[in-house]
């Protein structure tokens, strides 16, 4: 029933991750996106506290500097700035099915931190998974775009982000969990416009009223995904839940095609579907396992 539960939230923070993931594309098409990630930061980390405080719990305690956190902070700023990078530089389609090599990078670190029993076969998908992904960046031929590393690191910073989340002390509320993940977003924003040397320039952070609508809208799908992915990952197995972050690149490829008119040729479709079907596997070892579990 755990693992139902998990599964269906993390379905519910994939689709809003990529409605998310189009508004802020959408929006750093028109302003800089150093200010979209500080707007996006700020406008999270608001409602969370309200929403803290509306629990009646704290919005900062002394828990929030655990070990934990602080790698967990670490982790989000990585991840959410390498990604919003990606999605801004190159097609939300490729961006978002590189992304899906994150949950066998979870699985491998939930077999290596949390000891969760990960097998040969399991091996072998994260393996043709991850060829996948090669398979789409296509690092060293004419098809490579540097900026699709972006992508990489991202998915690196966010299965690092669900493997401290897991690792989270028990005393943090999931709303205290995204105060900490929306705030790590505006020192990153400011950080990208003093790189690229506006962050002192009023006109670097002016934005046109459909732009902030954007934003806005980004800000609250986020609020709704990342809410919703922190109990998915508080809640069943780690490697029966996350094989379910795949939806997120079925809901970005139609987006990609509907909203932005992105045609993925055949070496990315290849490699979505290696990548999608090494953690359809996954998925189905975790499930055979619990049901012949002499435990369950």
């Amino acid at each position: 029933m755990e693992n139902m539960r998990g599964s269906l939230f993390m379905v519910m923070a994939m689709a809003a991750f990529a409605v998310e993931d189009m508004f802020i594309k959408a929006a750093a098409t028109e302003a800089a996106i150093g200010v979209v990630l500080t707007l996006l930061g700020l406008g999270g980390t608001l409602i969370f506290m309200m929403l803290t405080w509306r629990s009646g719990s704290s919005v900062l305690t002394r828990a929030m500097w655990s070990r934990a956190i602080l790698i967990r902070s670490v982790c989000e700023m990585t991840g959410r700035v390498c990604f919003a990078l990606a999605i801004a530089l190159t097609p939300l389609s490729s961006a978002s099915a590189i992304l899906q090599a994150s949950p066998l990078v979870v699985i491998l670190g939930a077999a290596v931190i949390f000891g969760e029993r990960v097998g040969m076969q399991r091996w072998l998908a994260i393996a043709v998974g991850f060829a996948g992904v090669l398979m789409i960046i296509r690092p060293g031929l004419e098809g490579f775009n540097p900026a699709s590393l972006f992508a990489v690191i991202s998915t690196l910073g966010f299965a690092g982000r669900d493997l401290a989340t897991r690792a989270a002390p028990p005393a943090l509320s999931n709303f205290q969990l995204g105060v900490c993940g929306f705030l790590v977003l505006i020192p990153s924003g400011i950080l990208l416009q003093l790189v690229n040397g506006q962050a002192l320039a009023l006109d670097g952070w002016k934005m046109a009223p459909a732009t902030a609508a954007q934003v806005l809208a980004a800000v609250l799908f986020g609020v709704a995904a990342y809410n919703a992915l922190t109990i998915a990952m508080r809640t069943g197995e780690i490697s029966v839940v996350t094989p379910f972050r795949y939806t997120r690149l079925l809901f970005a490829l139609v987006l990609g095609m509907l909203v932005f008119h992105e045609q993925p040729d055949v070496m990315t479709v290849l490699g979505s579907v290696l990548i999608v079907g090494s953690g359809a596997y996954t998925l189905l070892q975790s499930r055979r396992l619990v049901a012949v579990s002499p435990s369950r």
